[in-house]
């Protein structure tokens, strides 16, 4: 059942990220080889866990321009493999310092540093390795497209720079809302870009389309932020399967910290109906991405 046929967002949710687990488990590395430590390693951090929020955004956008489901899945786990390195990168303790990752133990802690920062990179490879692949689309020039822009994303233009503004802001409290803001594009925002834009590179949609995508993507990144910076205040260990409160103890300038709770919810619900405006030149066939934005506000965990 294609993604397209479903109406409501949780079950097309829950379908996107069945989907892409079944695509996740095929091409993680498994064996019982010398190396098989750091294979279990990149499995017990990619699988079995999380939204897959992103991975939906690839599905629905590849939805948008008649995209093989083939190549919006495998496009779709490159970013959920890339993802689930930058978590665990994310958890070790030079950086956050969590033990706590999805409800249970952080790659680390289940089994050790050296482990976790080699799976990282593992993981950072294949997903580079999967674009690459014929599979994901028969134009290598499509492929390179891939390739570039994910590596853009996530890079020191992108996710890796805005982890390094991150962790400066633990000793910046004073931080001003734009530059809290142009941390948070860089170190959520760039990959969830990625994601809802990808759909357009596989489909060789018009520049004019990819950019409405864009633009969805860039408000909708800052209203996700905004809630999870309001759920590191108000939300708990079951909800959010990690330590809330960390931001607080840290001193850290977040967007909750500046703008207090209220004006951040309302700045989140405002961003995420600039979003769903962005999407008129889809008409009906964008109404699972509009939903998306409305659910970005409205979670708990």
């Amino acid at each position: 059942m294609p993604l397209s046929s479903y109406r409501r967002f949780d079950a097309a949710l829950a379908h996107a990220a069945q989907s892409v687990e079944r695509t996740l488990d095929r091409l993680l590395p498994k064996g019982d080889t010398g190396e098989a430590r750091v294979f279990e390693a990149m499995r017990y951090s990619t699988l079995n866990g999380g939204k897959r929020l992103r991975a939906f955004f690839v599905l629905a956008g590849a939805t948008l321009f008649k995209v093989s489901s083939l190549s919006a899945l495998r496009t779709a786990s490159a970013v959920e493999i890339v993802h689930a390195y930058s978590l665990i990168h994310d958890d070790l303790p030079a950086m956050d310092d969590d033990d706590l990752r999805r409800g249970r133990p952080s790659c680390h802690k289940q089994f050790d540093e050296a482990t976790a920062i080699l799976a990282g990179d593992a993981l950072q490879a294949l997903a580079f390795e999967v674009l690459a692949h014929e599979d994901t689309h028969g134009d290598a020039s499509v492929r390179a497209v891939l390739v570039a822009e994910l590596a853009k994303a996530i890079g020191a233009h992108g996710m890796v720079g805005g982890q390094m503004l991150d962790l400066l802001a633990e000793s910046q409290p004073d931080l001003s809302i734009g530059a809290i803001t142009r941390l948070q594009r860089l170190k959520t925002g760039a990959l969830i870009s990625f994601s809802c834009t990808s759909g357009a590179m596989l489909g060789k949609a018009a520049e004019s389309l990819r950019m409405a995508l864009a633009a969805y993507a860039h408000d909708l990144g800052l209203a996700f932020q905004m809630v999870d910076d309001l759920l590191d205040i108000e939300g708990t260990v079951a909800e959010l399967g990690k330590t809330p409160g960390k931001d607080v103890a840290s001193g850290k300038a977040t967007f909750v910290s500046i703008l207090g709770k209220e004006r951040a919810q309302d700045q989140a619900e405002l961003l995420a109906k600039q979003a769903a405006a962005h999407l008129e030149p889809f008409g009906e066939a964008a109404d699972l991405l509009r939903q998306a934005a409305q659910f970005v506000v409205s979670r708990r965990s």
